[in-house]
């Protein structure tokens, strides 16, 4: 039967799949750790981050290193934030936020978190059309509308077991870091010059909204909910020393993946600056830095620039749609196939997309880019607040709630972050008061009066509703006795049947779990085209067929002693089995699993979890 608390946990298909509890030592010990944060530092170096290292250093040479620098230290600092959250509490960020915030707060930080994550997703979907383009010469908006089939390959990989997840995505970060690698030697920047990036400077207001955009890219507010959901894949022992072990094992996790997503940014921003400010050849466009590489760095470079930009944007993808699944179960408890949560996702990036392509054609796909990392790092203040408040708090944390310190760090990072977002805004939209309309202006007063009073609602909030706050850490300092050890009684017993072999094996599991004074329902869906149109009107040869099978098994069972009634449902599979367990009352539905990999869950709609979702009684489920 599914439990509560496996449908309450994040990421619960792979909750706590890998045990890090197996007496290991040594490499062994911190490898069954390792893995979360490099699917984290995938968001650090997706076509985003390209897009606006090419434009910082190929217009502001190694003056914005340091913003690189930056960012990746705040990141280190939240992304190890994120993790202890999940580690701790075992709460992700969107559950830890549902769980403090009044719904109506929470109903907007979901939407503010699922347009980062379509700001996101349009980064990955121009910056695999572009890596397609530049390698086989593929039209740009013939690659923005191919994007849409990554999605059965995150579903095989889903199937596959977070462990080959991890595999596979630490492969693709591989192929980045090797090919920029390769073309940092072959670039050969002056390292005085690039030492010098490294004391803070901006130069002007256009460096600014650069400077804003690579903390939007660098610093992604999507992956502070990855993170906290990621690491509860793991598990682990919830003794002090077991939660103290998987912080510092993560920890180096983070440092080890992170360090490899700053030094790939550094090296686009190198690469732009010494190839071409150094040189004189302004660079605004993906496109044009991939056309002038073989004429400065020879006919390998360009090969490299876009198989890289290809596994960046893959592997974005699939850690984007694993945030959003994250954020829509967390704030709403809404559950959906993850491909059709995915195709959703996508359709959301690809329109934007694809009509900027079809209006303007390929000109303004750079800027496109560079704008949904912006709208990024809007969205972060709206996540790191909250974040910085749940880790801060001993009443939940317990031991491990951060020191004063790492506190004041944290609120000065958010200041920072909500500080460059003001300054920017103000440059950007000064023209509304220079003009004489007063529609903009008015329209511009309230929405940053919106924002501004959502910011301050969540800092103080949880500061005076502490209280309000359930769980707390429980570092099993007591013997706990089991209390209530009364088992059900199972009155009324559904069976979902499907006319196959193995119905005997179904019903032999319900009248087990049934009385002697148990009744049972045997239900059947009939999915024949005229069921499908006419319903429960159908009389047609297939829909008497069915009825007739389950009397049979009715009259068979009666000869036994047991009670049990026949029950057709017509047209939707799902709404059907769901409608006739609410109306015959019964305590328990007994369904079978088929064991459907791939495609096949896609085409035959995962019908146990849909189900079970639907549902308050237990639901046992029979594997064939």
């Amino acid at each position: 039967m599914i439990k509560q608390a496996d449908m309450d946990a994040s990421l619960s298909e792979v909750h706590e799949s890998v045990d890090t509890t197996q007496p290991q030592k040594g490499w062994k010990k911190i490898l069954s750790f390792l893995g979360p944060a490099y699917l984290i530092s995938v968001g650090y170096m997706d076509p985003g981050n390209w897009a606006t290292d090419l434009e910082g250093g190929s217009k502001f040479g190694y003056s914005l290193v340091w913003v690189l620098l930056m960012s990746n230290l705040m990141a280190l600092l939240l992304q190890g934030f994120s993790a202890r959250l999940g580690i701790v509490r075992r709460r992700d960020l969107a559950q830890a936020n549902r769980e403090t915030y009044p719904k109506p707060v929470n109903f907007i930080l979901w939407l503010f978190a699922e347009v980062a994550i379509a700001a996101c997703d349009l980064a990955e979907v121009l910056g695999m059309a572009i890596g397609l383009q530049l390698l086989t010469g593929l039209p740009l908006i013939a690659g923005v509308l191919l994007t849409v089939f990554d999605t059965f390959l995150l579903l095989y990989l889903q199937k596959a077991g977070i462990r080959k997840m991890e595999a596979f995505i630490i492969s693709l970060v591989a192929i980045v870091a090797f090919s920029f690698l390769i073309e940092i030697i072959l670039a050969k920047p002056p390292i005085i010059q690039v030492v010098k990036g490294l004391i803070p400077s901006l130069p002007n207001t256009e460096a600014l909204y650069i400077a804003i955009g690579i903390i939007g890219a660098t610093v992604m507010p999507h992956n502070l909910y990855l993170h906290s959901a990621l690491v509860q894949t793991r598990k682990i022992n919830h003794s002090v020393e077991g939660i103290k072990q998987a912080i510092r094992f993560n920890r180096i996790d983070s440092t080890i993946a992170l360090n490899i997503a700053f030094l790939v940014n550094a090296a686009i921003l190198v690469i732009a600056a010494t190839v071409f400010k150094d040189s004189g050849v302004p660079v605004t466009e993906i496109k044009e830095a991939h056309q002038l590489l073989p004429g400065f760095l020879g006919g390998l470079a360009p090969i490299l620039f876009a198989i890289a930009l290809i596994a960046a944007g893959q592997s974005s993808t699939i850690t984007g749609t694993l945030a959003g699944q994250i954020i829509m179960e967390g704030y709403l408890k809404l559950r959906i196939n993850p491909v059709m949560r995915r195709l959703i996702t996508r359709m959301i990036a690809i329109i934007p997309a694809f009509f900027v392509i079809l209006i303007n054609g390929e000109k303004d796909v750079t800027s496109l880019l560079v704008l949904s990392q912006v709208i990024l790092s809007m969205q972060l203040a709206f996540a790191v607040i909250p974040l910085i408040h749940f880790v801060s708090d001993k009443k939940t944390m317990g031991l491990f709630a951060i020191k004063n310190v790492t506190k004041a760090i944290g609120w000065v990072i958010a200041i920072i972050i909500i500080s460059l977002n003001i300054k920017w805004l103000l440059q950007r939209f000064w023209w509304v008061f220079e003009s004489k309309n007063w529609l903009p202006q008015t329209l511009f007063i309230f929405i940053s009066l919106f924002f501004a009073s959502l910011l301050l609602y969540i800092i103080i909030h949880p500061l005076i509703a502490r209280s309000s706050i359930k769980r707390a850490i429980q570092m099993h300092s007591t013997t706990q006795s089991i209390r209530n050890l009364t088992t059900p009684e199972f009155k009324k017993i559904a069976v979902a049947l499907d006319f196959s072999s193995n119905d005997d094996k179904l019903i032999a599991y319900a009248l087990k779990q049934g009385q002697d004074t148990s009744k049972y329902v045997l239900l059947h869906i009939v999915e024949s085209p005229t069921a499908n149109f006419h319903g429960s009107d159908s009389d047609d040869s297939e829909t008497r067929e069915d009825l007739d099978q389950l009397n049979q098994y009715v009259s068979q069972l009666s000869e036994r002693g047991i009670t049990a009634v026949a029950k057709l449902g017509f047209r939707n599979r799902v709404d059907e089995i769901v409608r006739i367990v609410k109306e015959t009352e019964v305590d328990l539905l007994v369904i079978g699993a088929h064991g459907h990999t791939g495609l096949k869950d896609f085409i035959y709609g995962e019908t146990v979890n849909a189900v079970r979702h639907h549902l308050k009684i237990p639901v046992l489920v029979i594997n064939y």
